[in-house]
């Protein structure tokens, strides 16, 4: 029978207000830096009038990727107050942008739960609540980015060269592209919008680079290992041996899609002018950091999940948003998020 009593949300003690309004104020400063970079407009220090105006122009980048953040947490955040378990509010991680790293301005933003999960319903409730909320997000931002592109000569202002050709051209040697996830491809056919940037112009494009860093997010915390939230996520739906199967599976999954590219890599730093003993396909579908993220999940996250409540399944109803998640997952990874051509 359902339980309908109600108690009162209990809201955590001991805030520390000014710190998480500076590491937020921080956040917003260094994202807003980074997206005028990104955006072609890198601040100027000559005058403070130059500084300003250029400055400006990473706004639309900075709030939307904070929007997505701030979204995400806050959606754990609040399903920690509806089960009574002491938690903080977001810490922001302010990330200066330094010449020798392409920041974005973050490294995120996290919330510290304060006392034991105790039970698998409460466990779900939080994981799920921080992918569904962000995502949501992050699928504004591209709907709105798709429908709010800018004009096509637009792209002259930062890229004045493009003038002489009519249009952007091919892409020279060692560029940065960003990869496609099947969200983005659904909405480009669904949508067909005119002067969609090809992916290596994507980041002047402050909208869809958001919303794009969204689903990137998204699909990283949605990695069923661990205590990641998609980790939370399928040892609510499925129990211990069930997370413990596919925890192990998917850090193989993408233990061998980051090699190729990883070992291709390390051969080249040791010898430039080796021939990579590889199809080009292989090569071409594997990304390096896939290596670097499975060494960060097993050495400091770790990959086992420990035990949360009794072994009471969920109910249908949460069942359902659980598939919705591993959905949304599908639909925001990308096998190769980052390459340089």
């Amino acid at each position: 029978m359902p339980d309908f009593s109600y108690e009162e949300p209990k809201l955590p003690t001991g805030r520390n207000y000014p710190l998480h309004l500076l590491l937020f104020v921080a956040t917003l400063f260094t994202t807003t830096w980074a997206g005028a970079i990104w955006t072609g407009v890198p601040p100027a220090t000559r005058s403070f009038d130059g500084f300003a105006a250029s400055f400006r122009t990473g706004l639309p980048f900075s709030l939307s990727l904070l929007a997505f953040l701030t979204v995400h947490e806050f959606g754990h955040f609040l399903a920690t107050v509806k089960h009574r378990i002491q938690a903080t509010l977001p810490y922001y991680i302010p990330l200066p942008p330094l010449p020798f790293l392409m920041s974005i301005g973050t490294f995120g933003a996290v919330i510290r739960i304060q006392e034991p999960i105790r039970s698998r319903r409460a466990l779900f409730d939080i994981g799920v609540a921080g992918p569904l909320a962000g995502f949501a997000v992050a699928l504004g931002l591209l709907v709105y980015g798709f429908l709010h592109l800018p004009p096509a000569d637009s792209i002259y202002a930062i890229h004045p060269e493009y003038r002489a050709t009519g249009g952007i051209p091919p892409a020279p040697p060692d560029t940065l592209f960003l990869g496609k996830n099947l969200l983005f491809i659904l909405l480009e056919k669904i949508i067909a919008p005119k002067g969609l940037p090809p992916m290596y112009e994507l980041y002047h494009y402050p909208f869809l680079f958001a919303g794009w860093l969204g689903c990137f997010v998204t699909a990283l915390n949605l990695l069923p290992v661990g205590q990641l939230d998609g980790g939370h996520v399928i040892y609510a739906m499925f129990g211990g041996e069930g997370h413990r199967k596919i925890s192990k599976f998917f850090l193989a999954f993408i233990t061998i899609l980051g090699a190729p590219a990883f070992i291709a890599a390390i051969l080249q730093l040791i010898n430039p002018a080796i021939v990579i003993p590889a199809p080009e396909l292989l090569l071409r579908w594997s990304w390096p950091g896939w290596i670097i993220w499975a060494f960060i999940l097993r050495r400091f996250l770790g990959t086992k999940h420990p035990h949360a409540g009794s072994g009471r399944p969920l109910s249908k109803r949460r069942m359902a948003v659980g598939w919705a998640c591993i959905a949304i997952f599908i639909l925001t990874f990308t096998p190769v998020p980052f390459t340089i051509n």
